[in-house]
């Protein structure tokens, strides 16, 4: 059985900014476990769960509303990243390569709710 989330383009690429993110983690700081890289942590994970979320929902109205807990953990993510990148946690081509991902997945969103309001 196949859940009908599982069929979203943009849960499948915000699975895969899960993977990258926690793998650029593991070159941070061991001060840094319960700081930053937890609270990095906690935002990117939160994405695709509020898309599977959003996507159970039955009302346009509570789809949205996820829909915009996930867009807002995105960019989250990406302030955070940024703060890694002043701290010397990543180079700024790892955060170069990480905000394709984002903006994909930032795309992504977009359009989905942009079908939701037009229908």
């Amino acid at each position: 059985m196949e859940y009908s989330f599982e069929k979203l383009k943009v849960w499948e690429e915000s699975r895969n900014l899960v993977c990258s993110v926690y793998s650029l983690l593991q070159k941070y700081p061991k001060y840094e476990l319960f700081s930053l890289s937890d609270q990095i942590r906690r935002a990117v994970i939160s994405i695709p769960s509020n898309i599977v979320e959003g996507n159970i929902k039955k009302s346009i109205k509570e789809r949205l509303h996820f829909f915009e807990i996930s867009y807002g953990s995105l960019m989250e993510v990406y302030c955070q990243l940024i703060i890694s990148k002043d701290l010397g946690y990543i180079t700024e081509n790892e955060l170069f390569d990480i905000k394709l991902q984002i903006e994909h997945v930032s795309y992504l969103l977009t359009k989905l709710k942009k079908s939701l309001e037009t229908n």
